[in-house]
């Protein structure tokens, strides 16, 4: 574009200055002012290495390789895939890095926030401490109901500390008796156990 633009200027410099001054000398002057202007501007071999060079640039810039967004595209069909597999695969990562049972932690879960909730509640408002005990006790008969004993899970730290709290628990209920009100050594000893379980589920 640049060497016609330059051709452009210089015939029509050569016409306007025909028309003013005599022919042959004035044509040696503008011939040689019209190829300096020409050897100033850049030749065609320029202007192409020029303009593929910045075609390159900018599509290495502004548009992914075809390799970059095909990983992408497979990156993203590993993330929808791996969700739907997720969605039925019986197991589940734990915080810790373990696979376990699904259901087996759904139920841990549930022990541990009932459990807690009730030792936490007031022992003042009666009916809504009897509420958060009969959700811990119902969450704690489904658990044992499910899962003591299971080979699965029994080894696990989640299980053994689970199952600590619950024991003493139970201890404490059967030696007091149902309505005993629970001693805060007992109390900040389950809700250790407690804690100690969730860093595993």
């Amino acid at each position: 574009m640049a060497v016609v633009l330059g051709a452009k200027i210089c015939s029509f410099i050569t016409f306007k200055t025909m028309n003013r001054t005599s022919k042959p000398d004035i044509d040696y002057k503008l011939n040689s002012r019209c190829d300096a202007v020409l050897s100033s501007l850049p030749s065609r071999r320029h202007v192409l290495v020029f303009s593929a060079s910045f075609v390159t640039v900018l599509t290495l810039n502004c548009f992914p390789p075809p390799l970059q967004a095909r990983a992408k595209e497979e990156e993203k069909d590993d993330g929808v895939a791996g969700a739907i597999k997720s969605l039925f695969d019986p197991n589940e990562k734990t915080k810790s890095g373990k696979l376990l049972p699904k259901a087996y932690l759904k139920a841990a879960r549930e022990v541990v926030k009932n459990l807690r909730e009730s030792l936490k509640e007031d022992t003042k408002d009666i009916a809504k401490f009897r509420r958060t005990a009969d959700a811990a006790k119902e969450s704690i008969r489904e658990y044992l109901g499910s899962w003591r004993g299971q080979e699965k899970v029994v080894r696990e730290e989640s299980y053994v500390e689970l199952e600590k709290a619950i024991r003493s628990l139970a201890n404490f209920y059967s030696r007091a008796g149902p309505s005993a009100p629970l001693p805060e050594e007992v109390r900040s000893e389950i809700l250790n156990d407690l804690n100690t379980a969730e860093e595993f589920l």
